[in-house]
């Protein structure tokens, strides 16, 4: 097999207990997640990790296969591992449960560039920052990257920092969207890695495989997704889809 997608479906959100299961527009939030990672050309496979019967059954009963995981997991990453220790996979894309705008070309892209490149062990999302209050909120992540879109850096600060005697008139700001595409030897790998002193500053999990001078490929969309981390978020979503976003 190829390329596997998993979605880490956890019900025990800090922020959003049962996140997950919330109704949107008729269907949960899950299911929704799922549809759009059905449409993905590249998977051989789809998966919901698990961390509560709740969650399993609703999953099973819109069609999709399931695994149930431990609840002792601190992380995706954790609950991801161990879907996949026992395959014979290529490439893990890790799709989050909580991004139900998820687009299947950004899966199909982030898994062609590892399938693509065998220097590449780490592929993710990044979108141009077209409102100037979303680069100066905490919230969204931003990302600069270097040669050949390799990221040099994640932050919840507005990077790049435009110096007063620059040339130019503005900055150019990117915001991390976070679907991520592994080689299945780096995952857990990934997964072993110490804590760096940037991820417990940032509180940014990804800042561990820079910090260990791994490298990250950016793959740039035009499409924009909203991450439903609390009901605020969740209202959000729900007029941008009564005003037709796709």
């Amino acid at each position: 097999m190829d390329v596997i997608g998993v979605i880490p479906a956890r019900y025990s959100s800090s922020r959003f207990r049962g996140k997950v299961l919330v109704d949107i527009m008729g269907k949960p939030m899950l299911q929704h997640v799922w549809e759009r990672a059905k449409a993905s050309r590249i998977l051989d496979e789809l998966v919901i990790a698990c961390d509560d019967e709740m969650v399993q059954k609703v999953a099973s009963g819109f069609g999709a296969k399931t695994v149930m995981t431990s609840r002792e997991h601190a992380c995706g990453t954790d609950r991801i591992s161990e879907v996949v220790n026992p395959l014979d996979v290529k490439v893990v894309v890790n799709i989050q449960g909580d991004e139900p705008l998820i687009d299947p070309m950004m899966i199909d892209s982030a898994a062609r560039a590892l399938l693509g490149d065998s220097s590449l062990s780490m592929a993710t999302i990044m979108r141009k920052i077209d409102d100037p209050a979303e680069a100066a909120d905490p919230n969204v992540v931003k990302v600069v990257v270097g040669k050949n879109d390799l990221a040099l850096y994640f932050s919840r600060a507005p990077i790049p920092y435009l110096a007063p005697n620059s040339d130019l008139k503005e900055a150019t700001y990117y915001k991390h969207i976070g679907l991520y595409a592994y080689t299945k030897d780096f995952l857990f790998t990934y997964k072993n890695l110490p804590v760096s002193y940037l991820e417990r500053t940032e509180k940014l999990e990804q800042l561990r495989v820079l910090s260990e001078g791994f490298k990250i490929k950016m793959i740039e969309t035009k499409i924009d997704t909203i991450s439903i981390d609390t009901p605020e978020d969740l209202e959000r979503l729900k007029v941008l889809l009564q005003k037709g976003a796709s």
